[in-house]
């Protein structure tokens, strides 16, 4: 342990591992590249998504959360342009956040589910930002 650090030995080697940075990038990114690749696979069903939350046309809806899902999470894992990457599935999560989690317009349950989903996407982007931070102070 350094005298710069309170991060027991342990941990600090946990979190040195050379691969933790790309495994902990492809965790942050899996459900944008599942997402992405179950959109292209079922893309009627994509399209009905789309229109289920209203965003018109749904097909061009459709097309573009797939294109952002995959090519954004492929940025972030192989680590170029991380910031783009993480930018545009960021605000993707806000385009879905603000159009499924609406718990403004809900009552009960519902209110509940949706504002633990709004605060969870919520969270996710704070997670994107995190990662296009620390991807430019290690270069720097």
């Amino acid at each position: 342990m350094t005298a710069l650090s309170d991060t027991p030995r342990p941990i600090a080697a946990i979190l040195d591992w050379p691969w933790l940075w790309p495994l902990t990038r492809l965790a942050l990114v899996s459900a944008y590249l599942i997402g992405g690749i179950q959109k292209l696979v079922d893309f009627p069903g994509a399209i009905a998504e789309q229109a289920h939350f209203g965003l018109q046309p749904a097909w061009l809806w459709a097309v573009a959360a797939i294109a952002v899902e995959l090519i954004g999470s492929v940025l972030v894992i192989v680590n170029r342009f991380v910031w783009l990457g993480a930018g545009a599935l960021g605000v993707l999560t806000s385009v879905a956040m603000l159009t499924a989690n609406d718990f403004w317009h809900m009552d009960g349950h519902d209110r509940f589910m949706a504002l633990n989903a709004f605060f969870e996407h919520l969270g996710l982007i704070a997670g994107l930002v995190l990662v296009s931070m620390s991807m430019r102070a290690r270069r720097a």
